[in-house]
């Protein structure tokens, strides 16, 4: 398992996700891709919970007694117990983590952004259902409630530009 895949699964072990929400099954592309990745984080948790704990020692002796040239099985037994590598370790690059810092800090303002459109968007519905026009509905009720199409369009009668919308 990389670095990167060990890294995520931490970071979200955390966190509860609703899988069964709509959001994800709204469109098939959308329901396949979560769908793998779901199976990518299954196995991924596999991976750790196996390779958590440290490996079972190897019995020889059983080896020995199955195998007929016991001198293979000796002279690996002897390099099994002489060697010691070195643990791998990744080192993370500064220039890698300093873009992808920057992609956080970029995936931040766009959250911000978005949140304040839904906001925006939220209120502007909440308007627009408030001011919903109805049979009983007047021309000055519209001009209240739409301030600037009323300005619009009264220069425009004062300008004589009676088919201004109408005529490209």
């Amino acid at each position: 398992m990389s670095f990167a895949s060990r890294n995520i699964i931490r970071r979200f072990a955390h966190t509860s996700i609703d899988w069964s929400s709509p959001h994800f099954k709204s469109n098939p592309e959308l329901s396949a891709a979560v769908s793998s990745f779901r199976a990518w984080a299954a196995s991924a948790e596999a991976m750790a919970e196996k390779y958590s704990a440290p490996p079972s020692a190897i019995d020889f002796a059983n080896y020995k007694s199955s195998v007929r040239d016991t001198s293979l099985v000796e002279s690996l037994e002897a390099f099994y117990k002489s060697a010691s590598p070195d643990p791998l370790t990744y080192e993370w690059s500064a220039e890698d983590k300093a873009e992808k810092m920057k992609q956080i800090e970029e995936a931040k303002g766009r959250l911000a952004f978005t949140q304040e459109m839904i906001e925006e968007t939220e209120a502007e519905l909440e308007f627009m259902r408030a001011n919903r026009t109805t049979r009983e509905t007047t021309g000055t009720d519209i001009k209240e409630a739409y301030p600037d199409i009323a300005a619009e369009t009264e220069k425009e009668i004062e300008e004589r530009k009676w088919f201004k919308d109408a005529i490209a």
